[in-house]
């Protein structure tokens, strides 16, 4: 493999020196950035904005259940109509008017309260007012039946049941969250650049097999040599690009806050409430140290080392699909009939890790598919933050690694004839016929 060396080389300086990769490779992360800064000032002029809420309480026991906050003012309403009310609060061009009817009974008056606004309110500002008068009316049935509403709360126990291996190793229900969090972003992340790169690595086999440039190629260099060029180089400029993404995401992320004071947390303001209302609960502080507790039980080093192996493994197994394709087509068009069988595996993998590894890690569906090489780089990573043997890893990776050079050779095959195959579109019985010239 003399030449390999210089295909990739090739491959890759031809692919970063692109007017388009590098304008792309500008452009998307100022395009991303701007777009999630958009959305930050927004949301943040929204959370910012002061709401008023008029309440009328015709049956006189809940008005007193409201209290006001930074962003939120609750104003009572009495001695008038509820046309009247409506009629005010419209023309003062107040957010809405909460209507709780007469009704003495409790159970009655919890399906007789009614919220008007001219526009559809809040989902979060309307979950917020049920839980607030479910738990006041709650408490006041409690108070009807005379019951001590202070003892039943102080009778309340919580139950944390604590977790432990059998060799002594504790964990919690936050330590699973952290592992599929993990998990699930390696194997997505290995899902977008395989789409992305691969069909890149389709397109630049189509456009050298259309410009005829590669009948001069294949004079001088092996169809496989070519192909692994092509992919590895490709693989590289990938890699260029998505570093230099992160960069300048960061960079640009950072003098975006600093200049226009955008917080871009504000980008998630609509559960900024809830999380308000978590913090002043005093489990919080231990929550969060189950949490850095559960990062730092995480195994990282195996994390790092079974990430970059099956991200490689998994990227080289499906580029070598997508250069066949490529080779086997002669525009971008007819690719569509031979991408969906290599799509489905990536698409199950990302079902399967999602819908049956978090729900049971080990159980017999989750194991079957974290072996089968087209699902194993995506299911294996989102496994191992739960632990698997060493064994299983070292197994799943080498079924995948045969799996390559397998594919490399079948693909190889179908590269070979196809690059110089023009005007006919190739059918699946024609592509096991290349395979065995």
């Amino acid at each position: 493999m003399n030449h390999l060396s210089l295909i990739i080389e090739r491959e890759y300086l031809t692919k970063v020196k692109n007017k388009s990769f590098i304008v792309m490779t500008i452009l998307s992360p100022i395009i991303m950035i701007a777009l999630i800064a958009v959305v930050a000032y927004l949301s943040q002029i929204n959370n910012n904005k002061q709401r008023t809420i008029s309440i009328l309480d015709q049956s006189g026991i809940l008005k007193h259940s409201f209290t006001d906050t930074d962003n939120l003012t609750y104003h009572i309403l009495e001695n008038m109509s509820l046309e009247e009310a409506k009629e005010q609060v419209h023309k003062n061009e107040e957010y809405g008017l909460l209507y709780i009817e007469n009704f003495k009974d409790i159970d009655k008056l919890g399906e007789h309260i009614k919220f008007f606004s001219e526009e559809s309110p809040s989902l979060t500002l309307m979950s917020a007012l049920e839980s607030k008068l479910e738990k006041q009316l709650t408490d006041l049935k409690l108070e009807f039946e005379g019951v001590d509403v202070e003892k039943i709360k102080a009778s309340r126990v919580r139950v944390n049941i604590g977790q432990e291996s059998f060799i002594g190793e504790k964990t919690s229900k936050i330590d699973s969250v952290v592992k599929l969090i993990f998990g699930g972003l390696a194997g997505y992340l290995l899902f977008m650049f395989i789409i992305i790169y691969g069909n890149m690595i389709m397109r630049s086999v189509i456009e050298e097999k259309t410009s005829r440039i590669i009948e001069i190629i294949i004079s001088s260099v092996k169809p496989i040599q070519l192909m692994l060029g092509k992919i590895i180089g490709t693989s590289l400029a990938g890699i260029t690009q998505f570093v230099i993404w992160i960069i300048l995401g960061g960079v640009l992320m950072t003098v975006l806050s600093m200049v226009f004071g955008i917080d871009f947390a504000q980008s998630q303001t609509g559960q900024q409430e809830i999380l308000n209302q978590a913090m002043q609960n005093p489990d919080v502080n231990t929550e969060i140290q189950n949490v850095i507790t559960a990062f730092y039980n995480l195994p990282i080093t195996n994390l790092i080392i079974a990430f970059i192996l099956f991200f490689i493994g998994g990227y080289l197994l499906y580029s070598s699909l997508y250069a066949a394709i490529g080779a086997a087509v002669d525009n971008e068009t007819d690719t569509q009939q031979f991408l969906l069988p290599i799509l489905m595996p990536l698409i199950l993998a990302v079902y399967i890790g999602i819908f049956t590894v978090i729900e049971d890690p080990h159980g017999t569906v989750s194991t079957v598919f974290s072996f089968i090489p087209f699902t194993s780089p995506v299911v294996m990573l989102m496994r191992i933050p739960f632990g698997v043997p060493i064994w299983q890893q070292l197994v799943s990776l080498a079924l995948l690694i045969g799996t390559f050079i397998f594919t490399v050779w079948f693909a190889a095959k179908i590269y070979r004839v196809g690059i110089l195959m023009y005007g006919k579109k190739p059918s699946y019985k024609e592509l096991l016929k290349w395979v065995k010239y």
